[in-house]
């Protein structure tokens, strides 16, 4: 996901560039407001913890753009170029590290197991929205 920061300040074309160039596949993708409902199933782990309302307050603020990413190892390549969630801990050459100021406004969401990318991809996706197919690059990353 990029976040409302990242979407207001232009970086959409960056985000997805540096995931294309690391081989994933996108497999779906849009620009949504995010609603309540949505962002309170999301963020269901976070819930009694003293950061959750401004949390829904900012991912429900402006339009994000959600995304199914797909590639070997998908869930930690996308976590490895999204860098730490602190951006002071953000290495340079990260999504965090060169863009990000701030952890409440950290430009990138990242999934931190393949079952929560799939409970995520389902709350914001439809089965019909989701592509699949053959992805030309796939033949020149794997044996």
């Amino acid at each position: 996901m990029i976040k409302p920061d990242g979407v207001q300040r232009g970086l959409v074309g960056q985000v997805l560039l540096r995931l294309e160039k690391k081989g994933l596949k996108i497999n779906g993708l849009k620009l949504i407001k995010v609603t309540e409902e949505m962002a309170g199933s999301h963020y269901q782990e976070h819930q009694g913890r003293g950061f959750y309302a401004g949390l829904i307050s900012y991912i429900t603020s402006a339009p994000v753009v959600v995304m199914v990413v797909e590639g070997k190892n998908a869930v930690q390549e996308v976590r490895k170029i999204n860098g730490a969630t602190n951006p002071l801990d953000a290495l340079p050459g990260t999504i965090r590290g060169d863009f990000a100021q701030d952890i409440g406004r950290n430009v990138v969401h990242g999934s931190d197991s393949v079952e929560s990318a799939q409970r995520e991809i389902d709350i914001y996706f439809e089965p019909r929205e989701i592509q699949d197919y053959n992805f030309l690059p796939e033949q020149w990353l794997y044996e």
